[in-house]
């Protein structure tokens, strides 16, 4: 593996087509799964592990951020990684930004109410790295479908030759979502952070006996929150972000919630098949965690 930390010497270490997984670090099974796919579809595979000051609200929330370089280092290798590019804040932030990147529309709500610009500070680093590290792949996980679609529309908008490509959701074997913020809950509060998965859960099987209606199944999902603080529970098209009032395309249901101090998000992606709906619950762990290691 080459550990690099500029533009150039990345895009130097390449072989063939070149597939990149943006992280901020503290990599878990869900990273690990990005990166299996990015191996199994290019000649290169490039990790970048930036902690992106840009898109926190709170200086709170970066300073609490959990870290690990030489843990993440040694993870990268054990996966076969190509290249991990780890760059000084100079390299990607040399001076006070006087641009930024913003997406309109796909913004306006559910995590770009809840975090004034969040969107902005991610979809300008990924501007960054697409235009820096120059890849023709890059993999982003489903759990953040807000996310996701704006990084798709980024690509869409600014014509970037690179192909966005999505994973499932990887979930601890209770069913919660992966995170790194997972680590900074109590014990009591890791059992009452479930209610949000159970939640997602509950939702679809009521999808799969019928229900398409986006206020019940939203409804659904905010009855589950007993122990945490939801700060919202949405249906929304995958494309637009669009809240929609009835289940009838491609969407997710998505759900913000506190648990003591750690803010959670998690989602399930409803995708179109022949005309069924087709719920992607993600892919449950059988064993406790890398993150815990």
């Amino acid at each position: 593996m080459n550990l690099v930390r500029t533009f150039s010497d990345a895009r130097a270490s390449y072989k063939g087509t070149v597939a990149l997984v943006p992280t901020m670090g503290f990599f878990h099974e869900g990273h690990l799964a990005l990166m299996t796919a990015a191996q199994n579809s290019a000649d290169t595979v490039v990790v970048s592990h930036f902690v992106n000051p840009l898109q926190f609200d709170n200086p709170a929330d970066l300073e609490r951020y959990p870290r690990d370089v030489e843990r993440d280092m040694t993870i990268a290798e054990e996966a076969k990684v190509d290249v991990l590019f780890a760059p000084t804040s100079v390299e990607m932030i040399p001076q006070t930004p006087l641009t930024a990147v913003t997406v309109d529309g796909l913004t306006d709500t559910m995590e770009g109410v809840m975090r004034p610009g969040h969107f902005a500070g991610v979809a300008t680093i990924v501007t960054k790295l697409f235009a820096g590290l120059q890849p023709h792949l890059a993999f982003f996980g489903r759990k953040d479908a807000q996310q996701l679609a704006v990084i798709r529309r980024l690509v869409l908008d600014l014509s970037f030759p690179v192909r966005v490509l999505a994973h499932p959701t990887v979930r601890e074997s209770d069913g919660l979502a992966l995170s790194s913020r997972n680590t900074l809950l109590t014990s009591e509060e890791r059992l009452a952070a479930r209610e949000l998965s159970q939640g997602l859960f509950a939702a679809v099987t009521a999808v799969e006996a019928g229900e398409r209606n986006g206020p019940r199944l939203e409804s659904i999902v905010r009855g589950a929150l007993h122990s945490s603080r939801p700060d919202y529970g949405e249906l929304a098209s995958q494309d637009r972000v669009e809240r929609l009032s009835e289940l009838d395309r491609p969407s997710f249901l998505a759900v913000a919630a506190r648990v003591g101090k750690v803010r959670l998000i998690d989602n399930i992606a409803f995708d179109l098949a022949a005309g069924e709906v087709v719920a992607d619950r993600g892919l449950r762990l059988k064993h406790p965690s890398l993150l815990y290691r």
